[in-house]
């Protein structure tokens, strides 16, 4: 059960209430109120930590309504927040009792397979665009969930199940549409405000809105992938990070180190007991995957093997969309990785107690590791791997255990000594935030994000100050 704290719904100025009827007026798209029937709906995002009761949702339609909002709340001094798929980790996808620009009427899409590129609104989420390039034979890389908004993985990084084979998502993007802090709407890209364009590689929301994104098309005619799942040993967890590291590129995976979850094809009597349960996904002909898989097979006798040739969609698990359990995350990077750590590992979920709870293990390498490091704004090109805990609940009571759980959790694994990836970022502070950029890297965020929002309009993300 979700327990929340009831508070009053925003309190509007008559002044206020003009100026919002104006803008209202004005738009393609619609502005919601709390008095609006939709408007319980349309707040809520995909984690119950926060119960953010905005002055306003504003349903975009167009670049130009982002611009007359992004407007408004400047000139209102109010503060702003950017929804899509709403899966921030700090919440920052919603405002307590500021603005929300709703991107997710902005779902139109463009295939253009002959220059193997598409144009994607930036309220379309990755399920929608995957399942929509999945006929054709191409592919853009994403995450692990379906649900998430495009934009926010692409501007944060984007780790998933093609990172190794054709890199981070970010290294997709060739241009954007972007409204700035001043309500300007621009088209960037290598040629056109290549600073902008740099930066919201890796520098997540800090520089604007982004309304559409244009991604360099992946030729995917063959794929072949599906959870494996093993016993948990330390044994089997070392072996499966090293051969993971020894796979070819067009092998990618993400590990989860869980309790095993009531599904179909788990045995009734191992739910509830710690399994690996290995997302495998190969870029590439069935009888490649199955050499390049042996390894995997022969660390133990497997629980469930549903590894498979078919579409690139079917790696997107089935989510409940009434499922907004409170969440708890910590990262770091990790480049070496023994049966100590597997150890420790498994230790650290025992002592947890939030009905889901796991550790994740992406081994990373391969396409995305020979970008050079000054190319985006993600700088962990040479991080062999990510290794996340997370603690999900239905109460917002249990979160500050779950928090100091993640956090002793990545203690016990050496430390987030070079920062996080900023996609799982908690509230951390700034100095997190710096040191997940390195020195180079944040100094010149901060210069860009003095250029194009010297007074820090974006600021609900993983905040980069103006310098």
């Amino acid at each position: 059960m979700n327990v929340h704290t009831r508070v009053n719904a925003p309190m509007i100025t008559p002044f206020i209430n003009m100026a919002i009827e104006k803008l209202a007026a004005r738009m393609e798209g619609r502005i919601v109120t709390a008095d609006a029937a939709d408007y319980e709906q349309l707040r809520s995002i995909a984690h119950s930590n926060w119960d953010h009761r905005p002055l306003f949702v504003a349903r975009v339609a167009s670049a130009r309504d982002v611009a007359d909002v992004v407007d408004f709340a400047r000139h209102h001094k109010l503060e702003l927040a950017v929804r899509s798929g709403g899966h921030s980790v700090c919440g920052h996808s919603a405002s307590p009792e500021g603005v929300v620009i709703d991107l997710r009427d902005l779902n139109s899409l463009d295939i253009d397979l002959q220059n193997m590129t598409v144009w994607a609104d930036s309220g379309l989420t990755a399920g929608q665009l995957t399942r929509a390039l999945d006929p054709h034979g191409v592919a853009v890389g994403f995450g692990d969930s379906a649900s998430v908004g495009i934009g926010g993985i692409t501007l944060g990084g984007g780790m998933g199940y093609l990172t190794r084979k054709f890199g981070l998502t970010l290294d997709a993007l060739i241009a954007a549409e972007i409204v700035t802090a001043t309500g300007s709407i621009l088209l960037v890209d290598e040629a056109h405000s290549p600073d902008l364009f740099w930066a919201i590689r890796g520098g997540g929301g800090n520089f604007g809105v982004v309304t559409r994104l244009c991604y360099r098309l992946n030729p995917l005619p063959a794929f072949t992938g599906g959870p494996l799942v093993l016993p948990a040993t330390p044994e089997a967890l070392a072996g499966f990070v090293a051969a993971a590291k020894a796979a070819p590129d067009e092998l990618s995976s993400i590990l989860l180190v869980m309790p095993a979850p009531p599904l179909p094809f788990l045995p009734p009597q191992i739910v509830g007991q710690t399994v690996l349960i290995g997302m495998m996904a190969y870029a590439g002909p069935d009888e490649d995957a199955q050499r390049a898989l042996a390894p995997f097979r022969a660390l133990a006798a497997p629980v469930a093997d549903l590894v498979r040739p078919g579409p690139y969609s079917m790696m997107y698990l089935p989510e409940d969309p009434a499922m907004k359990p409170t969440l708890s995350v910590r990262a770091l990077f990790k480049d070496d990785f023994d049966h100590n750590d597997a150890a420790n590992i498994l230790s650290q979920l025992e002592g947890c107690d939030a009905p889901m709870r796991m550790a994740q293990v992406r081994v990373l390498g391969g396409a995305a590791a020979r970008v050079p490091a000054e190319a985006t704004a993600y700088v962990h090109r040479d991080a062999a791997m990510l290794v996340a805990f997370l603690a999900m609940d239905g109460s917002v009571e249990t979160l500050d255990r779950h928090d100091a759980w993640a956090e002793d959790c990545v203690a016990a694994l050496g430390g987030a000594r070079r920062g996080a990836y900023v996609n799982f970022l908690a509230e951390q502070g700034t100095d997190m935030i710096s040191r997940s950029y390195g020195g180079a890297t944040w100094q010149r965020l901060r210069e860009i994000k003095r250029r194009y929002d010297p007074a820090n309009l974006f600021r609900r993300n993983q905040n980069i100050p103006p310098a």
